[in-house]
């Protein structure tokens, strides 16, 4: 695949929006350790000085270029580089299942919790994948968006299908066609993470809030409401509501979707745009109802019964962490190996019940039942057949839309 040439910078509503999600949105707040912290923590935002920079080479590069030689058979060893927390842990900070692989396999798993958010770990691996090199890493875990961009740079190896049986079996229907990566041919998901509706019964006076309708139009609900600073949530959400698909969302589609989240915000319909900081202000009622992440709402709904969620009929968003190996990785089949292990139904119900995120594995749920019945029949980590139907995923973008789309997020919002 040729990689192809994109602007050698970010754009200010990019950077704007990127910071945003890094200190109050998805990417910042969601992982368990910072829920567990109660929300408390601070993200490290220094990658943003260089992200501007983030500039691609001269000359285009291949995939084929920049294949790497094998060193599987003779090192038996990887080094996986993960989010914190996204992993299940036992006795003494060990973690169960990579314990069990190194066991069944004799390699030996380097595992790096080192990636904090997606752009300050874009920026540290960018040199050496920019320049052709290996980054010392042989897999990576990373957000969709950032996914498709390493892809489109051809900076991803490509994954091959013989060596990953029990992922290309078990990969549940929803997750096996994202645009940015047809046919998975280099990255499998880690997790699916939801965006739905979530309300307070005592501060709704036990009225379901089951619509981005409601949110925006339902007067009951006038200046207690919350919507998602992140962008393709919260414009995702207002599509779906309208009729209209994200998956093929038009530049026409998307500003009557800010129109009408503008024409709410000026009502006073909209309290304010949060990252996870909405869940201190719906536990205490100050927001009634408001656009979530699902990670947040299993977490919440454990410390507080009036916390309730809704699947809007018109459905919802999903955005995937994705298993990616980058070019030059040394050790390629070791890596495989691994992304084909965690795809092990008995394996993934293991990590399921630690981390609380949407499972993209299918078959897991007999194997989750023996760890915890409650988890399993949870549908934010287990969507039914019906609820994985209403799943939408924001379509990618080019790097012309994505600023122009930012921009006018960032004026809806006032970022």
């Amino acid at each position: 695949m040729e990689a192809r040439h994109e602007p050698e910078s970010l754009s200010p509503p990019q950077i704007t929006a990127m910071r945003r999600s890094m200190t109050s949105g998805r990417m910042a707040l969601t992982r368990r350790s910072l829920l567990r912290a109660g929300g408390a923590g601070a993200i490290a935002v220094g990658g943003l000085g260089t992200l501007g920079g983030c500039g691609i080479p001269p000359a285009g590069r291949t995939e084929a270029d920049n294949a790497s030689d094998d060193h599987s058979a003779e090192e038996k060893r990887i080094a996986f580089s993960n989010w914190t927390e996204y992993m299940d842990v036992g006795k003494g900070g060990r973690h169960p299942t990579l314990d069990a692989f190194q066991r069944r396999t004799g390699i030996k798993v380097k595992y790096t919790e080192d990636i904090n958010d997606n752009v300050e770990f874009f920026g540290k691996i960018k040199p050496q994948l920019a320049a052709g090199q290996d980054t010392g890493r042989d897999l990576i875990c990373v957000t969709d968006w950032l996914a498709a961009r390493m892809i489109r740079l051809g900076w991803m190896q490509p994954l091959d299908p013989a060596q990953l049986p029990h992922a290309y079996t078990n990969l549940a229907k929803p997750f096996r066609a994202p645009d940015w990566d047809p046919g998975r041919a280099h990255s499998y998901p880690w997790t699916g993470i939801p965006a739905v509706i979530a309300y307070n019964k005592k501060a709704t006076g036990g009225r379901k809030v089951t619509s981005v309708s409601q949110l925006l139009e339902d007067p009951k609900l006038k200046g207690r409401v919350g919507l998602l600073t992140e962008m393709r949530d919260t414009v995702g959400l207002t599509l779906l509501d309208m009729g209209k698909k994200p998956e093929k969302v038009t530049a026409d589609d998307y500003d009557a979707a800010i129109a009408r989240l503008q024409k709410a915000s000026d009502r006073g319909q909209v309290r304010r745009f949060t990252g996870n900081d909405y869940t201190g202000d719906l536990t205490k009622g100050d927001i009634a109802a408001c656009m979530a992440w699902a990670g947040d709402l299993i977490q919440l709904q454990s410390d507080n019964p009036e916390i309730e969620f809704a699947i809007p009929d018109a459905g919802y968003m999903t955005a995937t962490d994705n298993l990616l190996i980058p070019n030059k990785a040394r050790h390629k089949r070791n890596a495989e190996r691994l992304i084909d292990y965690f795809y092990e139904p008995k394996v993934a119900a293991k990590i399921a019940a630690y981390i609380n995120y949407v499972c993209p594995v299918d078959g897991v749920r007999e194997e989750l039942t023996k760890i915890d019945k409650a988890l399993a029949d949870n549908p934010l980590i287990l969507p039914d057949e019906e609820m994985a139907a209403k799943s939408h995923s924001f379509r990618s973008l080019s790097s012309t839309e994505e600023a122009a789309f930012e921009d006018k997020f960032a004026k809806l919002t006032g970022a």
